[in-house]
């Protein structure tokens, strides 16, 4: 018999129960960094010094407009849901972080717009409706690559036909067989930056503790969950962007 374990989770304003299987992958435990700490969220924007400018420029870019809405998925601090919203999308932003959540929410907030913010993951929001958009920026490496699959399907499913897809993340695309050198060059690489708010041990933490992939594992999966297009950009040995449709 299936047994159940019992989570409780913030759905825009009001608390729900849910039942997932005892073998679910449990994705609020925090991978690598923990984001419910409070000192983290407060940080973290500077530290990966984003900058809303990029965000509006992606949001131009994705044709993000009034008529359409937008999930994302691993909002961290709501800086791409403030670009969102202020495009006049109708933005619904997703963490597992309550953290992370409440200083997003309190972002929009001082600016007047309008966003929905709910504690949930890839494998447990569930969609009131097909969407036109889904985004997910450095998030969906917190899950094993059997879970990516399963995550990357259930993001199709919330798509409307010809609906959109744009993820960006840590993605390696070097050699296998030169992956000690790869990766040791983007350790000395990113830690020596003067302006990168994260320390050597945090780039380790990431490779040993967190879930980043090969990029022909990435498009296998897209292309499996039953994305019929797929452009892909390696900007660099160890990140990528790839935008799909539904």
């Amino acid at each position: 018999m299936t047994e159940y374990r019992y989570f409780t989770v913030k759905l825009s304003q009001r608390w729900i129960k849910q039942k997932v299987p005892q073998w679910r992958f449990n994705e609020f435990k925090h991978v690598g960094v923990d984001f419910d700490d409070v000192e983290q969220a407060q940080t973290y924007e500077a530290r990966q010094k984003t900058k809303l400018a990029e965000e509006r420029e992606l949001v131009q870019r994705l044709g993000i407009a009034a008529e359409h809405t937008v999930i994302e998925f691993g909002c961290g601090t709501g800086i791409f849901a403030l670009a969102a919203a202020e495009a006049g999308a109708n933005v619904i932003a997703i963490d597992i972080s309550k953290a992370m959540l409440n200083f997003a929410q309190a972002k929009v907030n001082e600016r007047n717009l309008q966003a929905e913010f709910v504690q949930s993951g890839f494998l447990s929001y569930q969609p009131q409706a097909p969407v036109d958009f889904v985004v997910t920026k450095f998030a969906l490496h917190h899950l094993p690559d059997f879970w990516k699959a399963v995550a990357l399907q259930r993001i199709h499913a919330m798509l409307k036909l010809g609906g959109k897809f744009y993820l960006e993340d840590v993605v390696f695309s070097f050699d296998l067989n030169s992956h000690e050198t790869a990766l040791n060059d983007w350790i000395d690489r990113v830690s020596s930056d003067s302006g990168n708010g994260f320390s050597r041990s945090d780039f380790e933490m990431h490779i040993r503790d967190e879930y980043s992939t090969f990029g022909w594992v990435v498009e296998t999966m897209l292309r499996q969950a039953g994305f019929n297009r797929v452009e892909v950009d390696y900007y660099a040995l160890t990140y990528a962007e790839y935008l799909c449709e539904a």
